[in-house]
């Protein structure tokens, strides 16, 4: 199986470049957030044509149930910042873009491998804000309250590989809990102790599939 990694950041990429050293997984960075998401997928299958991809990197989290370091894996991806309001034949759920389903699944597959590993499964959001504040959190909370982690990359992601047929999951490390922080000091703490050991357990899932 050829399997496709995307990252947002040089410091995710350096991560787990150093965990896939010797491995033919194909690790790229496409950038942050949603469109520099999209493109990097598309460039992925363009130029690998992978069986799957895995969107990896860290996320906020909540919920009380998650905390710093934890592995969520999506069984589900939604974007938390689209509106498309009154569409024809009725209205959309919120988040969902017209002709798209409301919340992208993971492959039935790939989620059940996950369950064989210690993560949390769950609802991603997505959405084109870092997540600095309380306030902010809380407003994406209120719209979907069982969501167990928000990143800026992981929907878009998701959805360019269901414009593909490529099947697509989520591994995100906990890197900070936005409802018990403030301006973002748990997530520059998160950096400034992370080691690639964080990145492991992406290493693991792969290696079983």
């Amino acid at each position: 199986m050829k399997i496709g990694i995307l990252v947002a950041m040089d410091r995710e990429l350096q991560q787990l470049r150093q965990v896939f050293q010797n491995s033919q997984v194909v690790v790229e960075k496409c950038g942050i957030g949603k469109v520099n998401a999209a493109l990097g997928v598309q460039r992925m299958i363009n130029a690998h044509r992978p069986d799957c991809i895995i969107s990896s990197g860290c996320a906020g989290g909540n919920g009380d149930d998650v905390n710093i370091k934890d592995i969520v894996v999506s069984s589900e991806v939604a974007y938390h910042d689209v509106y498309c309001g009154a569409a024809e034949g009725g209205s959309l759920a919120y988040g969902q873009v017209q002709g798209m389903p409301a919340r992208f699944q993971a492959d039935p597959y790939l989620l059940r491998k996950s369950e064989e590993l210690e993560v949390k499964r769950g609802l991603i959001v997505t959405g084109d804000w870092f997540v600095d504040s309380r306030e902010k959190m809380e407003s994406i909370i209120q719209l979907f309250p069982e969501a167990k982690a928000v990143d800026m990359e992981s929907a878009a992601i998701a959805h360019a590989c269901y414009i593909n047929n490529v099947p697509f999951i989520s591994f995100r490390v906990i890197s900070d809990m936005p409802l018990r922080d403030s301006h973002a000091s748990q997530y520059h703490d998160f950096w400034n102790q992370v080691a690639a050991q964080s990145f492991q357990l992406t290493r693991t899932f792969v290696e079983s599939l």
